[in-house]
């Protein structure tokens, strides 16, 4: 898992909390800023995803050359 998708969760997860101490206390703002840092984070944890999967890509591409090499 990369660190950009990890950190994505953190977000997400920070996005929560606010959200709900905003919606328990009646404060807008607070709630709104947790729906946002939750947008944030599902954004990073997607481009964490990619990047997992071209990292993994590049690594199979490697492997079969190294093997066609031998």
């Amino acid at each position: 898992m990369s660190d950009q998708k990890k950190e994505g969760q953190v977000d997400e997860g920070k996005g929560r909390v606010k959200e709900a101490a905003g919606t328990l206390t009646g404060d807008d703002d607070m709630k709104s800023k947790g729906k946002a840092d939750q947008a944030g984070g599902k954004a990073k944890q997607t481009v964490g995803d990619a990047a997992d999967k071209v990292g993994d890509a590049i690594g199979d591409a490697a492997d079969k050359a190294k093997k066609a090499t031998s």
